[in-house]
């Protein structure tokens, strides 16, 4: 899965550019996934989506070789949570056993570049360091074709969320916290002090063991809702059902 509250009303219509480099002649054609239309006469039914966010320092920690790591296109990115996903409860909608074969294959370079207006491209790739390492068309392909809704809306929606928890005391957290150990209860009050009362049960702690220490590599939140509307953040995690806190403490590189 892994590679390498604010909502943005773009609503005015702009030119669509290819969000990263095309593949070059001699990249096997892989045709593009083509989700149904969604009816937008009709608001999207309420479903349950997870977001997932690393804490990048802690990802690159587990992953060190990664070009997102390596040669970051921001230095900020280790002082903040990063976009992995945000994922319905399905995955790879209409997609055909080939095009899921490419996928898993982790050659995300070979898939179709994914059609964004530029602002969305340009958020996106200050809250997602994976672009760097083709993340998005693995998620669209994966999680985005399962969304109901067109690839732009699907990641300006994504970038929203992070945007909105960095801009709140558990980003502050965090990076506080340094070298340090955090448990999932502090993590949890945390998100309440932010959502409010019972928005910390919404979240799991994902940590990896390496050099003999639990490490917070990623946070996954449930929500509940509409995802692409209106709703704020705050809601959709309100409106979601509690999951287990999963690693009880691990350390915070920074």
């Amino acid at each position: 899965m892994v590679a390498g509250a604010l909502y943005l009303w773009l609503h005015p219509e702009q030119t669509a550019i290819v969000a990263s480099d095309t593949p070059s002649e001699s990249t096997p054609s892989i045709v593009p996934p083509q989700p149904a239309a969604p009816d937008k006469s009709q608001p999207l039914p309420p479903a349950l989506y997870v977001l997932a966010i690393s804490w990048f320092p802690g990802f690159c920690e587990l992953h060190p070789a990664y070009p997102e790591c390596l040669h970051p296109d921001d230095a900020g990115v280790f002082t903040r949570f990063a976009l992995h996903g945000l994922w319905p409860n399905n995955s790879y909608c209409g997609i055909s056993a080939a095009r899921v074969t490419a996928d898993q294959s982790s050659r995300w370079d070979l898939l179709p570049a994914v059609q964004l207006r530029d602002d969305t491209w340009a958020a996106l790739k200050a809250v997602m360091p994976g672009t760097r390492s083709y993340l998005e068309r693995h998620e669209w392909l994966e999680h985005g074709s399962c969304a109901g809704v067109d690839a732009d809306l699907y990641f300006r929606r994504a970038t929203a969320f992070v945007n909105a928890i960095n801009a709140t005391s558990i980003r502050d957290l965090f990076v506080a916290r340094g070298a340090d150990s955090m448990t999932a209860s502090e993590i949890r009050t945390a998100f309440d002090k932010a959502f409010g009362s019972g928005a910390g049960k919404r979240v799991r702690v994902n940590c990896k063991r390496l050099d003999g220490h639990d490490t917070i590599i990623e946070l996954t939140l449930n929500l509940y809702g509409n995802a692409f509307g209106p709703t704020a953040l705050r809601q959709l995690i309100a409106d979601a059902h509690p999951r287990a806190a999963g690693c009880r403490e691990g350390l915070v590189n920074r």
